[in-house]
């Protein structure tokens, strides 16, 4: 993690105007370069609210905009709450950390324990800018402005709120550097010998990490090779000229650039690919080849960090491919929403535009017996010490259309178009009739997702169906062009026409797709017979230690009937990485 603070201007060398005898002319020169400076240290850089993920053009704007939207003044509850620099520093970084409503800060007194550790000192975001904020513009609190016709006051006072602005970031950048420890990474660049002790402290920078992981081919290759994603976004984006014709289309984590090909193939006018790892070079290439290096252009950069080339400030469709293990195994999904905030027109499309995440009984016994059950003789060894931590971790596998012991229930529906970052993190009830013929021990739950794409971006109706695509069943003939011709498209029927969705399932009874599913082993098997139901509520939240992990917490109890009371919960809790 690097942290840029900015240079206070020198205000006491050779060039200095602040002398004894400057005029009152020069003193106030002097006081509008330091408030130049002040203000250019804020506003030059885009600030997040502290929220949502919303950029805004600047700290003041940032600060305004949490006002207006969220009544959260942050300079009033620091100054009621009479907290001093670091207090300040604490308070931003523990709302970022933790993601407190306004109401929960209305109550704050001050004294709260986490005021008081170093913890919250830790920047929760890179180079805040709320951070910076917090020792330039709050400075002007810390004493009375001299009156005017006083130029020996005002200098001396400038002076002093240049000591205090210099002594706040110093102490933080100590801080900072000691808790960080700056200096052996220092030491592991110049030292390659000591490189080994050096990465033992360092920060695990999640997103540095998760993009590296995506230069290497095989993973776009494993990707490309799922016909079912890929045949999916094809047979959308190629079957709606009428969507992507003269469209301009954002392709956010583009990788090969695959769904921007198919896109240009359709008919946008301009497509933007965007993606923050190396693959982006092999994009720009694969652009180049196929002859759309005028249509399609590779931006490399993080979507929070990027323009839009050519003046380009929105776009007409968001096209992405960000779905991860359980759906939301990589929180890629929080890029395509800060895209959607920043660069979707009112009205554009979102591709996809709504996803389910689906919950089932499981009958997980070969899971079982090939992850855990194997370790209990090892060519006649117990090694079952083995096996003891693999129930705190969801396992990614492909179980058959038949281990499904129950309808599945949507315990999470997202639509693209509405969804917020913050509701990421979730809790839902779900209830599970089993569907069982005799008494029967359910040793798991199973995770999948349902994905939908409409030309609209409006919900599916509830009696929409997914489509399940069986092992061997050809889908790609309509879609993929021959022999360099366009792919077909239908005759449009006269009259209105009921919305046309393109959807594919990642759950057991269709072709397995390279999400497989995810499932969740029980520690205490579950008995059911027919019409037993089990009810219970699902966690999902971001992993405290890598924010791409999920954390998962299942709490279930069993009933043998509708009418039947409910035996004792059990909680257990998972790992999904």
């Amino acid at each position: 993690m690097s942290i840029r603070l900015p240079a206070p201007p020198d205000v006491t060398g050779p060039d200095s105007d602040i002398e004894t005898g400057s005029s009152s002319s020069e003193d106030d020169d002097n006081d509008e370069n330091w408030d130049e400076w002040i203000s250019d240290s804020i506003s030059q850089q885009e600030c997040r609210s502290l929220f949502e993920k919303k950029s805004l053009p600047s700290a003041e704007e940032a600060l305004k905009y949490d006002k207006q939207t969220y009544g959260f003044d942050l300079i009033e509850t620091c100054g009621k709450l009479s907290l001093d620099f670091h207090g300040r520093v604490r308070l931003i970084n523990y709302i970022r950390k933790n993601n407190p409503t306004s109401n929960d800060l209305a109550d704050l007194q001050g004294t709260e324990p986490w005021f008081s550790t170093d913890e919250y000192l830790l920047p929760a975001l890179e180079n805040d800018p709320l951070i910076q904020a917090a020792s330039d513009d709050w400075s002007d609190s810390e004493g009375e402005e001299p009156t005017a016709l006083d130029p020996n006051s005002r200098i001396k006072q400038l002076e002093k709120k240049l000591a205090l602005a210099q002594q706040s970031l110093s102490e933080y950048r100590t801080l900072i550097s000691q808790k960080l420890d700056i200096s052996s990474l220092f030491e592991a660049v110049n030292e390659p010998s000591t490189s080994k002790e050096a990465e033992a402290t360092r920060p695990r920078d999640d997103d540095s990490h998760y993009f590296q992981s995506y230069e290497a081919n095989d993973i776009h290759a494993v990707m490309i090779q799922d016909k079912v994603r890929t045949s999916t976004y094809a047979h959308y984006i190629l079957t709606n000229p009428s969507l992507f014709r003269d469209a301009t289309v954002l392709d956010v984590g583009c990788g090969t650039g695959i769904l921007s090909l198919f896109a240009a193939r359709g008919g946008a006018k301009r497509v933007i690919a965007v993606d923050a790892s190396d693959i982006a070079e092999k994009a720009e290439k694969i652009v180049e080849a196929n002859g759309f290096k005028d249509i399609i252009t590779v931006v490399r950069g993080k979507i929070e960090d990027i323009t839009l080339p050519d003046g380009i400030t929105q776009v007409d469709i968001i096209v992405s491919e960000w779905m991860g293990y359980a759906l939301l195994y990589e929180s890629m999904l929080d890029s395509v929403l800060v895209a959607r905030d920043r660069f979707l027109r009112p009205g554009g499309v979102m591709a996809p535009s709504q996803c389910k995440m689906m919950l089932s009984l499981c009958d997980g016994s070969e899971i079982y017996k090939d992850r855990i059950g194997f370790w209990n003789d090892v060519y006649g060894f117990d090694l079952s010490a083995m096996s003891g931590d693999l129930y705190e971790e969801a396992i990614i596998d492909v179980v058959g259309p038949d281990t499904v012991l129950s309808a599945p229930y949507t315990i999470k529906d997202l639509l693209l178009s509405d969804i917020t970052s913050r509701q990421l993190d979730f809790q839902t009830k779900f209830t599970l009739k089993a569907t069982v013929e005799r008494r029967t021990k359910i040793n798991s739950f199973v995770l999948y997702f349902d994905t939908f794409f409409t030309v609209t971006g409006h919900p599916i109706s509830p009696s929409t169906q997914v489509k399940t695509i069986q092992e061997g069943e050809v889908t790609l003939a309509e879609v993929w062009p021959v022999g360099g011709k366009s792919a077909p498209h239908r005759r449009q029927s006269q009259g209105r026409e009921k919305e046309r969705v393109t959807s594919f399932c990642t759950g057991p009874r269709s072709a397995p797709t390279h999400w497989k599913q995810t499932l969740f082993l029980l520690r205490e098997p579950i008995t059911v017979s027919e019409g037993s139901i089990v009810t219970g509520s699902f966690h999902c939240r971001k992993s405290e230690t890598n924010s791409r992990e999920l954390d998962v917490e299942i709490h279930h109890s069993v009933k043998e009937d509708a009418e039947a009371p409910a035996g004792p919960t059990i909680v257990q809790m998972y790992k999904v990485r």
